[in-house]
């Protein structure tokens, strides 16, 4: 499907775009991009083998979607975009990269009732600003080969983005308490940054492949 091929949601003033990647009867799968990239023209290798329907967000500032005036980015700004996502595919597994995976994470906590399964993989922004202030990490740099260039201020704001372990682990807490699934976040991703080892460190995530978590979540959803 051609990567023009988009719906347009509204999420407060920014009009984001929503891309339909495959139309299947079955369980429904979000992908949530990392910082400075934007959805896929095409359904991607690794989710070939999903057996329902496949959609694609851009979020704000990135690829299809809005920029607007002025920055202001947050990541519970972006964790809305993906729930306005998530209001219109209906319930759904969410697999994220790098900053994606961020705000899979804290989806499932959220809306734990309507995230079946957050797969976090390996992406830009994955370990954003650190865990506390004098512990941040320089702006990511994204080649506009990758796709339209997205905000400066996205990027600026979003990688130093603080990111305590114990705000992260009271999503992984709410996930477990909410969702029927006995473990709602799978860890695929290989780099560990502080608040991704304290998930794993929680009863609600595991670590896994992206293949076996994918297999896992579309089995227990079939």
């Amino acid at each position: 499907m051609s990567a023009a091929a988009f719906e347009t949601l509204i999420h407060g003033k920014v009009r984001l775009a929503l891309h339909p990647l495959q139309d299947r009867p079955g369980p429904r799968l979000l992908l949530l991009h990392g910082l400075g990239e934007c959805s896929p023209g095409q359904l991607p290798d690794h989710v070939t083998e999903w057996p329902g329907s496949v959609f694609a967000l851009d979020f704000t500032g990135h690829g299809a979607s809005t920029v607007p005036r002025g920055g202001g980015y947050t990541a519970e700004q972006l964790m809305g975009d993906a729930d306005a996502a998530l209001e219109k595919t209906g319930p759904a597994t969410l697999l994220g990269r790098g900053f994606g995976g961020y705000v899979a994470a804290m989806l499932a906590g959220a809306r734990a009732d309507q995230v079946r399964g957050a797969l976090i993989c390996d992406g830009p922004g994955l370990a954003g600003g650190g865990s506390a202030p004098g512990k941040l990490t320089g702006p990511v740099v994204v080649s506009p080969s990758v796709g339209p260039v997205p905000d400066p201020f996205a990027l600026a704001e979003l990688s130093r983005d603080l990111r305590p372990p114990d705000y992260a682990l009271t999503f992984a807490t709410q996930a477990l308490a909410g969702s029927e699934l006995p473990e709602p976040i799978a860890v695929c991703a290989t780099e560990r940054p502080e608040w991704l080892t304290a998930l794993l460190g929680s009863r609600a995530a595991s670590a896994s492949s992206v293949p076996d978590a994918l297999r896992r979540y579309s089995n227990w959803l079939q």
